[in-house]
């Protein structure tokens, strides 16, 4: 791993069009869902992959899990989506037992939180951990997520720019004052702010219009793959668009023996890093650890 191309997802700059074909970063998810889960499992997956030189270690936020009356996710969610850990506050219990790995979201759900509220959040977060925090938001997408929380589907979009845009805001020099279209910020002094002056932001869309609008304001793009040439074209989206900053790709993996093969893919594609989720795949944590340590171990 090339120490420009890790400042480069560190700082996350724009480096201009699309790049040559290169070996990307690899990210690990937490074992963040699921009854089953606890603090250990978080503490050793952090900790296996800042030992093994990994780039960083994620986690994701679902607020709930519909079920039908036979007890069925109607949106096909896996059952352990059920009980779900704060990514933020999951993140700060890895940073706690780490010093180096970089703490990733892919992807928190903006809409759901006050901006300030969140953006005070991340900024704790990023502090603590003495500046590694990259965030990967989204607008959200189930309806019964918006209204358990209270907020109008009609948010997403211009609200959504919004609402990045107070959380930017509120990063900046004291005094932060902000007047948007749906959030307004009396002129006042927020802190903590962020350990290097700033946070980036990946954005993470799979429509065109979203896309488009993650290489307008974003720092940085979060796509899932499901499967290579969907991939392909939210990528050329979102480069045509002229977005220049770095691509975290989240593997949600079912066959692990594949994931080299998607690696490779990736590099093919100009990826900057892989997020490894093997939640899918079914492994307990000593087997994920296991999987992590094969990856690390074929790249050395």
């Amino acid at each position: 791993m090339s120490s420009g191309r890790s400042s480069r997802l560190s700082r996350m700059t724009a480096s201009g069009p699309t790049p040559a074909p290169t070996t990307p970063l690899i990210g690990a998810a937490l074992p963040t869902a699921g009854a089953g889960v606890t603090p250990d499992d978080i503490v050793t997956v952090a900790q296996t992959a800042e030992r093994l030189g990994l780039a960083s270690i994620w986690a994701f936020e679902r607020l709930l899990r519909t079920v039908s009356a036979d007890g069925e996710n109607p949106y096909g969610l896996p059952p352990y989506y059920a009980s779900v850990l704060d990514p933020l506050e999951a993140l700060t219990w890895a940073a706690a037992h780490t010093s180096r790995v970089r703490l990733g979201t892919s992807v928190l759900d903006t809409l759901f939180h006050p901006p300030v509220v969140l953006a005070k959040r991340i900024a704790t977060l990023d502090l603590l951990s003495a500046g590694r925090a990259v965030i990967g938001v989204g607008q959200g997408w189930m309806p019964e997520e918006f209204a358990a929380t209270g907020v109008p589907l009609s948010r997403r979009g211009a609200g959504f720019e919004d609402h990045l845009a107070a959380m930017r805001a509120c990063w900046g020099p004291d005094p932060v004052e902000y007047e948007g279209t749906t959030y307004a910020i009396a002129r006042s002094e927020i802190g903590p702010k962020p350990a290097a002056g700033r946070i980036p932001l990946l954005i993470g869309a799979n429509a065109r219009p979203s896309i488009e609008r993650a290489a307008r304001i974003g720092d940085g793009f979060a796509p899932v793959l499901m499967d290579w040439d969907t991939t392909a074209t939210e990528l050329r989206w979102y480069r045509d668009a002229g977005g220049a900053g770095p691509v975290v790709l989240r593997l949600n993996v079912t066959d692990a023996a594949a994931i080299a093969t998607d690696l490779e893919r990736a590099a093919a594609h100009g990826i900057d890093e892989v997020l490894v989720e093997l939640a899918l795949t079914g492994l307990d944590v000593p087997a994920q650890c296991e999987v992590l340590e094969e990856l690390a171990a074929a790249r050395r």
